[in-house]
């Protein structure tokens, strides 16, 4: 199948799952195009079968903001002449899906668009008012569409009033790839040997409440001795720093920035901290149930279908801090049951998550929404040709 993938080249859990999925069905046989305002950040640099569609930033003086939307539909447009694409593969409800869905009609309801959900895009900007309206439409024009839990499933019918069909598609993971690597970096560079290495990545956004593993691990750290690796970088990172100095801390925390090396510091962790506000799935969780790191959270949106409470992690109610620092405690002061949830975590990865069993899931789907939407067009067409001859008489 020719398939075009419409992305953010950005840090965030859609574009790298968009990424994922195309490199995957490119090796898979299938010829990928991606379509993005830059080159995604986990492309390779080349692979066969693989396109890269850099969608143009066009600049006038009419429009305060460039017309994104618009320059995206004409590209996927010109694409679909050009290459013949058989499906598009939106990520983000909008403006991905609006411009697929333009795009679409421009060329007469072909080729179909599918459409994956990923978290944000309906709790945050899809419930915006400014923007429900075009999330509801833009669901109701695709011709599937997908979530990455049965929680954002959920959460698509009671928040935006979707009530079509949602197939649920976890995200995925390599976990040939995302394994504990012995020897691939120096871990007494961030702790002593003695230390249990705590360990945090995100964008550093509010939703992701890093006072809330700074104050959990302070009250640890008053208990036994370990280190805190918070990687990544955002807006709330300054005020994070300022945290850990008002706490006497600098010594026991490293904030390393953005880093590419992920499976490499997952090798050296020992307990992964996710609390954050909503969780749509948790792609950062299960690339560490996969590198062997029980995980320590928040119970929300689809963080229970990934984590199981008390087998591969323990999962608390949104601020209960005392709780998550009750777990890390426990985990770091119990070596062994460290270990016996690092490997349940490793073998859910395996058996649930693995990127072997979630593609043929998205193959199934291209397949039968192609042929669905093929067949309403020869049969609108064979409507329109029956009307005309009859029009004629």
């Amino acid at each position: 199948m020719r398939i075009g993938i419409i992305l953010y080249p950005t840090y965030g859990g859609s574009g790298v799952v968009a990424t994922e999925l195309g490199v995957a069905l490119a090796m898979r046989g299938h010829e990928v195009h991606f379509f993005s305002t830059s080159r995604p950040f986990r492309l390779p640099a080349f692979q066969e079968r693989t396109y890269f569609h850099e969608v143009p930033v066009v600049g006038y003086d009419l429009f305060d903001h460039t017309p994104y939307t618009l320059t995206l539909s004409s590209t996927l447009f010109d694409a679909f002449k050009m290459y013949k694409l058989d499906v598009l593969h939106a990520h983000y409800a909008i403006p991905h899906a609006t411009a697929a869905y333009l795009a679409r009609e421009m060329n007469g309801g072909l080729p179909p668009v599918i459409t994956t959900c990923h978290g944000t895009d309906i709790t945050l900007v899809g419930a915006h008012p400014a923007y429900a309206p075009v999330v509801k439409f833009t669901l109701e024009q695709s011709n599937a569409v997908t979530a990455v839990s049965h929680d954002l499933a959920r959460e698509t019918r009671e928040n935006i009033g979707y009530m079509g069909k949602t197939n649920v598609i976890y995200n995925f993971i390599d976990t040939e790839l995302y394994k504990r690597e012995k020897c691939v970096m120096r871990r007494d560079w961030l702790a002593t040997a003695d230390e249990p290495i705590i360990l945090h990545i995100s964008n550093f956004r509010p939703v992701k409440r890093i006072p809330d593993i700074i104050t959990a691990f302070a009250n640890v750290r008053n208990n036994v001795k370990a280190k805190l690796v918070l990687v990544g970088d955002g807006p709330a990172r300054s005020n994070a720093e300022l945290q850990v100095r008002e706490l006497g801390l600098q010594g026991e925390v490293r904030f390393l920035g953005k880093q590419t090396g992920l499976i490499d510091l997952l090798s050296v962790g020992d307990i992964y901290l996710l609390p954050s506000n909503k969780e749509s799935f948790g792609l950062s969780a299960l690339e560490a149930m996969s590198c062997e790191m029980p995980v320590v959270g928040y119970d929300v949106g689809g963080l229970p279908e990934v984590v199981i409470h008390n087998e591969t992690g323990f999962l608390h109610p949104v601020g209960d801090i005392e709780g998550l620092s009750a777990s890390i405690l426990q985990l770091v002061k119990d070596k062994d049951l460290r270990h016996k949830m690092a490997q349940a975590g490793r073998r859910r990865a395996t058996e649930v998550f693995h990127i072997n069993n979630i593609i043929p899931q998205y193959e199934k789907l291209y397949l039968d929404t192609l042929h669905e939407t093929e067949a309403q067009c020869l049969s609108k067409a064979s409507h329109r040709s029956l009307s005309s001859k009859s029009a004629t008489t």
